[in-house]
């Protein structure tokens, strides 16, 4: 029987990080309750209701991503409306995995129409489909968005568990072209991660800083997926159609401070884009509009 719960208040914060960072602290997570043993994903439907928009966020988060003043939420947005329930999906006792150490692989956002900040939404979330993987297993957490009783936008956000893989998992999907930069460099700073985080409540320690980044296996700190995912949106916003869709695939993380390659091309019904390593060329994010 699905276990349907509308939320009144928004999780997240630290309360929520802690709750993610436990099941792989060593010896934490042999804790009943704690303890993250794999098995089926639970049928668990979190929802907001009638969600309202604060202008300044959007202000701030367009900032951070790159878009201008428009009288439009960015195509990109919604997700931050729909991010608390998905760390609280991942940081329920019913979910399998840890969510500190699941890899973002993909995100599919379909835009039905352009969405105002005047606008208040419900917001559904829901995990499905747990599947094989060469590298471990799979999993999608679909977000809903509805305005006024209609979906206005809708994404699946795409996530590795590393563990016993399947070599005969089958890949999802034809590979995106890479398309290499055409001029465009960004330079990242130091504190992208901090200021992303700021404006998206994602403080997973992988973003923040040297220190607790490498505590989790990276070099450095890297970029949030979802900024470059956005970044990329904000650089070909003014050719998008009123109802869109935007897929990226995520590839090597980019490590802060960075510079990346912007580049993208008209191709019959919609645009190819990729961030890449001005040094060698090597993706860091593969994506299209349609």
């Amino acid at each position: 029987m699905t276990d349907e719960r509308t939320l009144e208040t928004v999780p997240g914060g630290l309360p929520t990080m802690l709750k993610a960072a436990l099941p792989v602290l060593p010896g934490v997570n042999l804790i009943p309750g704690v303890a993250k043993k794999g098995g089926p994903l639970p049928d668990l439907v979190l929802h907001r209701r009638a969600v309202s928009v604060d202008a300044s966020h959007v202000t701030a988060y367009a900032g951070v991503c790159g878009f201008g003043p428009s009288e439009h939420l960015p195509l990109p947005y919604l997700h931050m409306l729909s991010f608390p329930l998905q760390m609280a999906i991942m940081t329920d006792a019913s979910f399998p995995f840890p969510a500190i150490g699941t890899v973002h692989l993909a995100n599919v956002i379909h835009q039905v129409r352009p969405v105002s900040a005047r606008e208040r939404f419900d917001v559904t979330v829901r995990a499905a489909d747990l599947r094989p993987h060469p590298k471990g297993k799979v999993f999608d957490l679909l977000t809903s968005v509805a305005s006024d009783g209609d979906t206005v936008w809708e994404s699946t956000s795409t996530y590795l568990r590393l563990g016993k893989g399947d070599a005969a998992a089958e890949t999802e999907r034809e590979p995106f072209d890479v398309v290499p930069g055409n001029g465009v460099e960004w330079r990242l700073p130091a504190n992208l991660g901090r200021r992303y985080a700021a404006v998206s409540g994602d403080h997973n320690p992988i973003h923040l800083y040297p220190l607790t980044a490498k505590a989790l296996g990276f070099k450095q700190q890297i970029a949030h997926g979802m900024w470059s995912l956005a970044r990329c949106v904000a650089a070909v916003d003014s050719r998008l159609p009123d109802e869109a869709t935007v897929e990226v695939e995520f590839k090597k993380p980019i490590f802060l401070p960075g510079k990346v390659a912007f580049g993208s091309h008209l191709v019959e019904g919609g645009i190819d884009f990729s961030l890449t390593s001005p040094k060698n060329g090597a993706p860091h994010l593969v994506g299209r509009s349609r």
